[in-house]
């Protein structure tokens, strides 16, 4: 049996999904770049099929200022 192959195929799917769903959300044509864009956008292609169940991931990340 060959299991491993089957569960690639089934998160590489998952993933894709993600990937679907990420550029329907409009993600990637955003010239916005931060934190909380790329993680929003990271947890949505995880996320994968979920998207479409109502699951809307969100992240809200702060990044300490440099001082001066």
């Amino acid at each position: 049996m060959r299991t491993g192959g089957i569960g690639g195929v089934i998160v590489l799917i998952w993933l894709l999904i993600g990937v679907l769903a990420a550029g329907q959300r409009g993600y990637y044509s955003s010239s916005q770049d931060n934190c909380a864009k790329a993680g929003t956008t990271a947890v949505t292609i995880l996320a994968g099929p979920l998207n479409y169940a109502g699951v809307n991931p969100k992240i809200n990340c702060q990044v300490p200022q440099p001082s001066q």
